[in-house]
């Protein structure tokens, strides 16, 4: 997993993946945790057989059946993903709000900060984000684990469906509808629009079936804020990775290209805030 100041350290993750694990969660197996012997902490995890591209999930017949069952598998596991027990299993180092802020004040505050930071040029479309988000911030006083990065490009699948969930590194304490709006982001569609859960469901079958599996009652307001906030998160995400390549940080081309796509979160949040 990448490794970074915004990321946990090696050792909290592991204890994660055990207590997920337990619960019930689809995830790789670990098996030891090392020291930084190799240069930096790592553990040993099991092998996971399977595919991660999403563009094969949706378009390749292989995956046909896939496609069927995976809005409902997915909706099951992140139900379990909120019930695990953030109080044990020496899971109280992972990042939660600070005291007298919501989840949702938290995480506008953070990405606020980082896009002060880092914009090389003004975006009319994030400031009216930014402002429409903290004009609507929702208070609740659920907590749960979210994971952070809940989407169809963190999952292993096969022609039958879910193998395993990856990328655990944000995971965090936060309001459980956080995960729900953002498997819902326009780019992780891929194309697929008219089905936002990850290019293979619908909204209503994803929260229907996350709740039957005893997820918390999903509060569709909520769960739109934490959508919005998705793509303005992305947009964010998406001037990173470019400046990344332009100060020659990286000569990855991907960084590059995933530059150019801010736009299409500036299009997309401008569509949300109207529609809502």
């Amino acid at each position: 997993p990448r490794r970074g100041p915004n990321f946990m350290p090696r050792e909290l993750e592991y204890r994660l993946l055990e207590a997920v694990g337990a619960a019930g969660v689809p995830v790789p197996g670990v098996h030891l945790m090392g020291d930084d012997s190799l240069g930096v902490p790592f553990f040993l995890m099991e092998r996971v057989e399977g595919e991660t591209i999403p563009r094969r999930l949706l378009r390749d017949e292989v995956y046909a059946d896939a496609r069927r069952v995976m809005t409902g598998q997915l909706a099951a596991i992140l139900a379990k993903v909120h019930r695990v027990p953030v109080g044990e299993h020496g899971l109280e180092g992972l990042p939660s709000p600070s005291e007298g802020r919501s989840p949702a004040e938290e995480e506008v505050s953070r990405f606020e900060q980082t896009y002060r930071a880092i914009a090389p040029e003004p975006h009319p479309a994030f400031e009216l984000a930014f402002r429409w988000l903290r004009q609507n911030l929702p208070r609740t006083a659920e907590r749960a684990l979210v994971h952070g990065d809940y989407r169809i490009g963190n999952v292993i699948f096969g022609p039958e469906g879910v193998r395993a969930l990856l990328d655990w590194e944000l995971a965090h304490v936060g309001d459980p509808m956080e995960d729900l709006g953002w498997i819902c982001v326009r780019s992780w569609r891929f194309g697929n629009d008219d089905l936002p859960v990850g290019g293979i469901g619908s909204r209503e079958e994803f929260w229907r079936a996350y709740e039957e599996a005893g997820g918390f009652p999903v509060d569709a307001g909520r769960v739109r804020f934490w959508e919005l906030f998705g793509n303005l998160r992305w947009g964010v995400i998406c001037i990173s990775q470019a400046r990344t390549y332009l100060e020659g940080l990286s000569p990855s081309v991907e960084l590059a290209s995933i530059g150019r796509r801010t736009a299409e979160t500036e299009w997309e949040l401008l569509n949300l805030m109207e529609g809502a």
